[in-house]
């Protein structure tokens, strides 16, 4: 039986047999037989999907099972941030076009190892892509419980302090920048459909915790950290205070 799904969505998505091989790392034959009928298997199903940009379950209803598209998600996990191969950081942000998110209480690594962080999301915003920061409030509740959490006597607040001063005098006004006072459980880091979490653990430094490379396929891991991103936005306040602005775009609308 052909699977008349298939052949639609590859002519919507601008595919041939040729080029959905490709995408999906198998030979033009493999293609022709899914086209007559067969079912490729689970991990190729997921880059079929995600190639044509339609839901697994749409192209083969009878062998979709949502945990394993969940788990197609995970494009990476590294049990320390510091394993994280280092120009990931970069090629994620050169290829993101419409959202580029940060939380975390200060993320300094990012300005000072990474030369070309700065200039590119500065690049990124004045060329429509929007950025937002969410950086630890230095006069809330929290910075200071993370910092006795790490007895490092104040390097937190001061890691805090030494990033907005980067961000302060590299970043457009474009750039949305606020500060946060909530319980960080991980650092999440956008890219438009990747995203990059640190998972936190008590007492310990986040370069030394584990951390995952997720890319949006329909699944739930992507989704869950998106949406905790967004209540933590909503809850912030504006750094143009800080910063010296009035009516930034980083002021809240409430």
């Amino acid at each position: 039986m052909v699977n008349e799904r298939l052949r639609r969505a590859m002519h919507r998505a601008g595919h041939d047999v040729g080029t959905l091989a490709t995408a999906a790392e198998v030979s033009t034959k493999s293609v022709e037989r899914w086209l007559g009928g067969a079912v490729p298997y689970p991990r190729t199903r997921y880059r079929v999907a995600a190639a044509l940009q339609v839901d697994e379950s749409y192209l083969w209803p009878s062998e979709s099972n949502l945990a394993s598209l969940t788990g197609a998600e995970l494009v990476a996990t590294y049990p320390r941030r510091g394993d994280v191969p280092r120009d990931l950081w970069i090629e994620l942000l050169r290829g993101a076009e419409r959202n580029v998110d940060l939380l975390a209480f200060a993320g300094l690594f990012l300005t000072e190892e990474h030369p070309d962080w700065l200039p590119m999301l500065a690049a990124k915003a004045r060329a429509g892509t929007r950025v937002r920061l969410l950086i630890g409030d230095p006069d809330g509740a929290q910075l200071a419980a993370r910092d006795e959490e790490y007895r490092i006597g104040g390097g937190v607040a001061g890691r805090v302090a030494a990033v907005l001063a980067y961000y302060g005098e590299r970043m457009p006004e474009q750039v949305e920048i606020r500060l946060h006072d909530t319980p960080l459980y991980n650092s999440i880091y956008r890219f438009d459909d990747d995203m990059v979490v640190n998972v936190h653990a008590y007492g310990v430094l986040a370069a030394f915790t584990p951390t995952m490379h997720i890319r949006r396929i329909d699944g739930a891991y992507f989704n869950t950290y998106s949406e905790s991103y967004e209540r933590v936005w909503a809850s912030a306040r504006s750094a143009d205070d800080v910063f010296g602005r009035t009516n930034g775009p980083g002021d809240p609308q409430d």
